[in-house]
């Protein structure tokens, strides 16, 4: 079973990177981009049969390592 985790900034906190694309991505001519924000995604492999069970564990894993929950926010998605 593989888990995709994703994890952004959350809204309000200053996205530096995110600022940093926006303005190249304005300097090549596309202007039409009103805001970017950049994240990082983990994929997992887990020997987990269960899905409910495999997000479980991987929310357990975000809340203690994979994520600050001070500042960011992440999304799980199981696929089997």
């Amino acid at each position: 079973m593989k888990a995709i985790v994703n994890v952004f900034l959350k809204n309000g906190v200053l996205d530096s990177q995110g600022k940093a694309v926006l303005h190249a991505l304005s300097g090549h001519g596309f202007e039409s981009v009103r805001d970017v924000r950049v994240g990082k995604q983990i994929i997992i492999e887990l020997n987990e049969s269960d899905s409910a069970t495999a997000k479980e564990k991987v929310a357990h894993m975000c809340e203690e390592l994979l994520a600050n929950t001070v500042i960011e926010e992440y999304e799980i998605e199981i696929i089997s």
